[in-house]
């Protein structure tokens, strides 16, 4: 399980960094970079990296312990992901910074949390699988 969560991080770190560097490289538009003090701050591509995959570590242990205590766990925890995800697409729409920022900073954590989202439950699938032999 955790081998698979791990890859998942690896996953979501670099899902961010190419999105950073789409978003501020190809298309100029500044990712988390609000001009005040935001709910972000002013983030870095590192730290969004590094946040994105602490996230999936973090549902990797969400998803293990959902499968030692609750039936339908893989159920749950694509409800919870995707009630998760829609927060965190929904808080840079809050932000004080232009609107292809807000946009662009929605779309790239929808893809961030979607990408940990089905890949977990894969792993979750196959953990069950394993288990069952």
């Amino acid at each position: 399980m955790w081998a698979g969560g791990a890859a998942t991080a690896l996953v979501a770190g670099l899902l961010a960094v190419v999105g950073i560097l789409v978003a501020r490289g190809l298309l100029g538009v500044a990712v988390l970079a609000p001009k005040g003090e935001g709910a972000w701050g002013n983030a870095n591509t590192l730290t969004y990296s590094l946040v994105s995959a602490a996230c999936a570590l973090a549902a990797t242990g969400l998803v293990q312990v959902l499968l030692a205590t609750t039936p339908s766990a893989t159920r749950f925890f694509g409800w919870i992901m995707v009630l998760l995800t829609l927060i965190a697409v929904v808080l840079p729409l809050s932000l004080d910074v232009s609107t292809e920022a807000k946009v662009f900073t929605a779309v790239l954590n929808l893809v961030i949390g979607l990408a940990i989202t089905l890949l977990l439950r894969g792993v979750a699938a196959n953990a069950l699988r394993t288990r069952d032999l």
